[in-house]
């Protein structure tokens, strides 16, 4: 028998392959804001973070979050993301 083979995702601060449960997923829907998905379920374009504060920095200063999700992002919504890894 197979085994199953375990999810993982890259991560866009640090670019490294993490398992999907260990990352925090962004999703950006066709309408509405962008905003965290803690179920991973959200439809929409997704990018995934480390749950570390440097990992949100480097994908911040480098815009790589905004290259995942296609689109600019209004410093608010960094801010609310932010505030998830200082929390």
């Amino acid at each position: 028998m197979k085994e199953r083979k375990i999810p993982e995702r890259m991560c866009v601060g640090c670019q490294q392959m993490k398992l999907k449960k260990e990352l925090i997923r962004v999703v950006k829907p066709k309408e509405g804001d962008i905003a965290l998905d803690p179920t991973g379920k959200l439809a929409g374009r997704g990018a995934y973070l480390c749950n570390d504060i440097d990992c949100f920095k480097t994908a911040y200063k480098s815009k790589r979050l905004e290259r995942s999700l296609k689109t600019q992002i209004p410093v608010g919504i960094y801010e609310q993301i932010q505030s998830r890894f200082t929390d």
